[in-house]
């Protein structure tokens, strides 16, 4: 599927190339007459895959519509231009000046041209992968991680930043969807725009369709001026409707309009239309699907809002991702609070690891990261620093039996191997790697030193 753009003076070639495209693929086809009206559809267009342009006409040539398209022109849609018979040097200036390819007029076979912009298609797709690749690589990318989850979760934002398609995040409490969000906008061709975002959950249930489409000077008592709302704010660029699933459903009505539309109209505004280039973005905690059947979530609105779903993995899901999301966060909150660099030491971390992390996810780590380091005093963040309220109830000792720490210390760390052990099945290596220990044979020499023997032994 894809939308192709003739652009021909002829109407009867436009036509025949139009029904000859139509009859042999699935792609939509549009038509211009000239490149003057091919460069406004471009503009007003969400998406062109492939221009087929004629090099000869006489209002804007091919040619002059090239030189507009490389000077300030989208740079991700591929061009084929053809020509007659023997104007060879115009088709050669056209690849200058960007085009894909070009075909001789008088001898254009269907069946080839198909073939062309099938490949044209497949390498302007190859192209911004490997721009997002690039991009992500160039860091400046919010989102820390090295587990499989996360790698995979990487990849579909890669995928889905390259079109301009709504999206929605899913995803406990804490596990990062607005950085998810910021993520998309940072790999996509709205990168240069604002990047606007509104907590659903957090605005008056009277002050949602102000907030989002803005209203006129006297609109409503206290409405002193005009104000334009988020809508408005993120042209250009991206909105990012946070806990969208707590929006109410007056105003998930209105939403769904403005989505179909692409317009918007203020408060008090009397019908005035004010068009909008805007992708949006929503995220949830919720269930939509089952909020839907329930009757508390529009399931029109649903539809449009999901045509690509990203679900963020919890933290207990890619536990992998506790060690450099901790170092971050040690070396993020020391720059702010002007301290010298702590060590996070081998034993933090798979303290750490242990702990079921349930409730915010990330959030909670950056909480009890920061308090770590206002107990620490010295060079190191130790496991005596980790808030005894996250410690594993199992794993917390009895404090009052005269032991030494050493012996504490122990006693917490057979217990928390053993309830890991056998959460897999006394499987070594799953078990390592859940605790993210380097190899098996790590983990049996804790196993011996611990005195911890398998069952059956």
């Amino acid at each position: 599927m894809g939308t192709i753009l003739i652009v021909d003076d002829m109407r009867t070639i436009r036509e025949q190339y139009t029904y000859d495209i139509k009859r042999k693929t699935d792609f939509e086809v549009l038509s211009a007459a000239n490149g003057r009206d091919a460069l406004a559809m471009l503009a007003e267009e969400a998406q062109i895959d492939v221009v087929i342009l004629d090099l000869e006409m006489p209002v804007m040539s091919g040619l002059d519509m090239l030189e507009v398209l490389s000077r300030e022109g989208p740079r991700d849609v591929p061009v084929i231009v053809y020509t007659a018979a023997g104007n060879f040097s115009k088709c050669v200036r056209a690849i200058q000046l960007g085009a894909y390819n070009f075909f001789d007029k008088d001898e254009v076979n269907i069946d080839a041209l198909i073939r062309n912009i099938e490949n044209a298609i497949s390498h302007r797709n190859l192209l911004m992968e490997n721009q997002a690749l690039r991009r992500a690589a160039g860091s400046g990318s919010a989102l820390i991680g090295n587990s499989r989850n996360f790698r995979e979760l990487r990849q579909h934002i890669e995928k889905v930043a390259a079109v301009p398609s709504n999206v929605l995040i899913s995803g406990e409490s804490g596990t990062g969807k607005e950085l998810v969000a910021r993520e998309i906008h940072r790999l996509s061709s709205r990168a240069k725009g604002p990047f606007v975002a509104v907590n659903c959950a957090a605005i008056p249930e009277n002050l949602v369709e102000s907030e989002l489409f803005g209203f006129e000077k006297g609109a409503f008592t206290g409405a002193n001026r005009t104000t334009r709302g988020k809508f408005e704010i993120a042209r250009g660029g991206t909105l990012f409707l946070d806990e969208i699933g707590d929006m109410p459903l007056a105003i998930q009505a209105k939403l769904l309009r403005v989505l179909q539309e692409s317009e918007i109209t203020r408060l008090g505004g009397e019908g005035r239309v004010i068009k909008i280039d805007v992708r949006v973005i929503a995220a949830t905690h919720r269930d939509l699907e089952r909020e839907s059947a329930a009757g508390r979530f529009r399931q029109d609105l649903y539809y449009r809002i999901c045509t690509h779903i990203i679900a963020v993995p919890p933290l207990r899901e890619r536990i992998e991702d506790v060690e450099p999301l901790a170092a971050y966060f040690v070396a993020e909150t020391c720059k702010r609070f002007g301290m010298p660099p702590k060590q996070l030491p081998p034993d933090t971390i798979n303290a750490l690891k242990m702990y079921d992390w349930r409730k915010n996810n990330v959030r909670e780590l950056e909480n009890i990261v920061e308090r770590m380091i206002i107990q620490s005093d010295g060079p190191a963040v130790l496991p005596e620093h980790i808030p005894a309220d996250i410690l594993p109830r199992e794993a917390a000792p009895d404090l009052e039996d005269g032991k030494s720490f050493q012996e504490l210390k122990q006693q917490a760390e057979k217990q928390i191997l053993i309830r890991y052990l056998e959460a897999h099945d006394w499987h070594i290596t799953n078990t390592a790697r859940a605790l993210g220990i380097a190899n098996h044979s790590n983990l049996l020499k804790m196993m011996r030193r611990l005195e911890i023997k398998r069952p059956e032994e």
